[in-house]
């Protein structure tokens, strides 16, 4: 039996962006397990234009291209964790437009997140929580919050996030909690 194939979601597609470094992180971690298969999804390689779908995908797929591949790749994935700056207490509008693109793809699957901002990204995660369960996922307490002190000891280059052992154990209750319910979900979406 294969292992489930989880998406690591990059939010943020600015050139600038901060979320490289989480990414790189994790993958690492996420290479030392063996329950889980991987795959970084990157919304740069989505570039869908503003949502102005006449009808929710709920109801009604779109017809755009880039969203339909965006859709393919969302159901070929058992589970998700969502790498997410705050921008504004919220999400960034690059990943709330290609959550908008997506409906019945995303229903009973986990999701977690990590994140970074202000109070380690604790109010777009909370946003993206809410999101979720509107699209019928199964949002995850266990997450990693890149503290302020954490994100500006790595932007200024003094430090890596594996220099951090409590975001590593933080993603390791993450990690044990997404492999659980993604297990349990994708037996019962069978």
């Amino acid at each position: 039996m294969s292992n489930p194939k989880i998406g690591i979601i990059v939010g943020t597609t600015r050139p600038t962006r901060f979320a490289d470094k989480p990414v790189e992180w994790l993958t690492s971690l996420a290479g030392e397990r063996s329950d889980l298969d991987f795959e970084v999804v990157d919304l740069r390689d989505y570039p869908m234009p503003f949502f102005e779908e006449p009808v929710s995908p709920a109801r009604t797929p779109s017809s755009h291209p880039v969203a339909q591949k965006w859709a393919a790749k969302i159901a070929s994935l058992d589970g998700y964790i969502f790498i997410t700056a705050e921008y504004n207490h919220s999400i960034s509008g690059a990943l709330k437009n290609a959550l908008d693109y997506v409906y019945p793809e995303f229903i009973r699957k986990p999701a977690t997140f990590v994140a970074y901002g202000g109070v380690g990204g604790a109010r777009a995660v909370e946003q993206l929580r809410l999101i979720c369960i509107e699209l019928q996922m199964a949002a995850l307490r266990a997450a990693v919050h890149i503290s302020r002190d954490q994100f500006a000891a790595v932007l200024q280059g003094e430090k890596t996030l594996a220099d951090f052992e409590v975001l590593k154990q933080q993603a390791a209750l993450m990690f044990d909690d997404l492999a659980w319910w993604t297990k349990t979900l994708k037996a019962g979406r069978s």
